[in-house]
């Protein structure tokens, strides 16, 4: 199956599961310029014309000062697709270059930032819901992260509430690989601008969990897959968390009930997420 077609199928997917586009929805699409955030804009494009409801599309770039960025580029090619779109201007880059040491990681604190920004972007569009290019493997990477370095079982929701209740961020694309949005990307010719002040840091944690995850999946190409498939077949039961084990929602498994069907397959034999049923 061809990269776009599988695309499609996940998105729908993800959004059959989690509801994360509504009827009268007006989704406001944070695009950065990367690969992730165009994709995403254009397949929810099309998702419009395949959803039995009608919801609206508002793209959103935040130029962080970052010198030199080229917000014309994005401009140029929303208005070449007809997309409704607002360009944002703020100067996170000074703040971040003030606050974090030569040589540090900047992207927490560039993100925090950012993502401030957005939220009040969000209320003044009166959008309902915020959508981020966030897809399989950044959800696989963040599990790795929180687990080795926050000493926490952690992902990346499809969708998140912010705590003040007034914004609903939504990841559409959580079922989709990297790599399929990559040739999407290249089929599409997306005009990308990289990220120079994050992104082109070396020895990132998180480029780390991307290596270990490429050696574990020449071995095992199910590695991923099976990552993403834990994540929807969790045992409460066999976890350490006393807070968990005293909530209500545990009585019948407390009592004996089954955690996983027993006749499921092993961890073995979990299909890739791409061709996994539907929880």
């Amino acid at each position: 199956m061809e990269p776009v077609r599988r695309l499609r199928r996940q998105l729908a997917r993800a959004n059959k599961e989690f509801a994360l586009v509504e009827p009268g929805d007006r989704v406001m699409v944070a695009v950065s310029g990367g690969k992730d955030s165009y994709g995403l804009l254009h397949l929810l494009r099309g998702m419009q014309k395949t959803v039995p409801f009608g919801f609206s599309l508002v793209a959103v770039n935040l130029d962080q000062g970052h010198p030199g960025f080229p917000g014309h580029v994005l401009e140029d090619h929303f208005s070449e697709y007809g997309f409704e779109y607002r360009m944002l201007v703020q100067d996170t880059y000074s703040v971040v270059q003030e606050k974090i040491a030569p040589g540090k990681t900047q992207c927490s604190l560039c993100s925090r930032l950012r993502r401030g920004i957005l939220y009040a972007a969000a209320e003044e569009l009166s959008a309902t819901k915020i959508a981020m290019g966030h897809h399989r493997d950044d959800v696989i990477e963040t599990v790795l992260l929180n687990l080795f370095y926050s000493g926490q079982l952690k992902g990346m929701p499809p969708k998140l509430y912010s705590d003040d209740g007034r914004n609903t961020v939504i990841r559409p694309l959580i079922y989709c690989a990297e790599e399929d949005i990559a040739a999407y990307a290249k089929d599409m010719a997306f005009p990308i601008i990289p990220c120079d002040l994050c992104g082109t840091q070396e020895n990132l944690k998180r480029q780390e969990m991307k290596a270990l995850l490429a050696r574990l999946s020449q071995e095992n190409p199910k590695v991923k897959g099976n990552m993403m498939a834990a994540l929807a077949n969790v045992c409460p039961t066999h976890l350490l968390d006393p807070a968990l084990l005293r909530s209500d929602e545990l009585g019948p498994l407390r009592q004996g009930a089954p955690a996983t069907d027993p006749t499921a397959p092993s961890s073995g034999a979990i299909p890739h997420p791409q061709e996994a049923p539907h929880r």
